[in-house]
């Protein structure tokens, strides 16, 4: 087995990979996680879905708890096997490595436990030790190389698109159409996986989903009158932004819907400041093309030199803080501001409070 298995591969055929005494599941791509962690679920548990398992987050997880868990004979699941799943595990394996490493060399093979991780790299010694008798599975974009620079494989991603439709949706997607579906929506799986769940209703089961389909389909004015209002806002600009945020809640769009769409474009530009200051610390030539082909974005020369002038106006500094403004809008939304009218409230003041900070 290769020392790690790209989630695309992993999904397309599982049963080639089973699950072993320990899992590492890392990458940016919390969609692929999901469905990761689903596909190994069941591969140790079996198909009720009902059949418990623990789970932990890493930042607050003790091994002893952990190791309790694992140690703990299962009455449930296919041959009472034992499931663990450690979430935001990377503190949890810097604080714990050396007991991580003497587990994995004597793990209980009738216990699984599977680590949710950022990043994982290949050359520690715990790296190493679950390459030789575990599972390591990269739910990260595909990369191609070119020169020492990385940059997302579209075509791959393109390809996936095309059987995931087929397995997960029954539907038929034209290798053209998969094309339309990445220039219209982006390098986002969850938001790809979502148009493409309506493209199959209007196409039917085992029907095909065309590039007029999703020409008709995709986007439309409520698409392009969200980014005119983000992009309003990242120029400072706040009162054409809640104009264009008005339009959108008079045509039915609710907060929690439209936050999803605005974390997604401002997480690839958070993305792209930390890639490009990753790479300046450990002395890496990058470009600032390049740093937001590797945080997601396409690399036809129209998006790309649309979104290097936009994240040349946020400025490092204010790119720097999207990340906790777009956490206090997500609280915000989920708690104190969960109905639609305080919702729209919070969303006003986001795009106000980023407005202020334009240069």
């Amino acid at each position: 087995m290769a020392d790690r298995l790209h989630a695309f591969d992993y999904l397309t055929d599982p049963q080639d990979s089973p699950p072993a005494s320990a899992c590492v599941v890392f990458g940016s791509e919390s969609f692929l996680k999901q469905l990761v962690i689903k596909s190994i679920r069941q591969s140790v548990l079996g198909d009720d879905q009902d059949t418990p398992f623990s789970t932990f987050t890493g930042r607050e997880a003790g091994w002893r708890d952990v190791r309790d868990e694992l140690a703990t004979v299962s009455l449930f699941g296919a041959e009472g096997r034992r499931l663990v799943i450690v979430s935001e595990g990377d503190e949890f394996v810097s604080r714990y490595r050396g007991e991580l490493e003497d587990y994995v060399g004597k793990p209980n093979q009738r216990s699984v436990v599977v680590l949710v991780v950022d990043t994982w790299p290949g050359n520690t010694r715990l790296a190493k030790s679950v390459a030789k008798t575990g599972l390591t599975i990269d739910c990260r974009l595909p990369q191609r190389q070119h020169g020492r620079a990385s940059y997302v494989d579209e075509k791959k991603v393109a390809k996936w698109l095309v059987g995931w439709s087929k397995t997960r949706h029954q539907a038929k997607l034209a290798t053209n159409a998969a094309d339309a579906i990445l220039e219209a929506v982006g390098l986002e799986l969850g938001l790809l996986d979502q148009e493409l769940a309506k493209l199959a209703i209007h196409a039917g089961i085992g029907g095909t989903i065309t590039v007029e389909l999703v020409q008709s389909c995709v986007g439309g004015w409520r698409a392009k009158t969200t980014w005119e209002m983000l992009d309003a806002a990242a120029d400072g600009n706040a009162a054409e932004a809640i104009r264009q945020l008005d339009r959108l809640f008079q045509a039915g769009d609710v907060p929690q819907a439209l936050f999803g769409q605005i974390a997604w474009f401002f997480r690839r530009f958070t993305s792209a400041t930390r890639n490009f200051e990753r790479a300046e610390r450990e002395g890496r030539p990058v470009s600032l093309k390049g740093a937001l082909q590797e945080a997601g974005f396409r690399s036809n020369d129209k998006a790309l030199k649309q979104a290097e002038q936009q994240l040349k106006r946020f400025g490092r500094e204010r790119a720097g803080t999207l990340t906790r403004c777009l956490l206090d809008l997500d609280l915000a939304l989920k708690g104190t501001h969960s109905a639609d009218q305080r919702g729209r409230l919070a969303i006003e003041q986001f795009l106000v409070r980023l407005s202020a900070s334009s240069p």
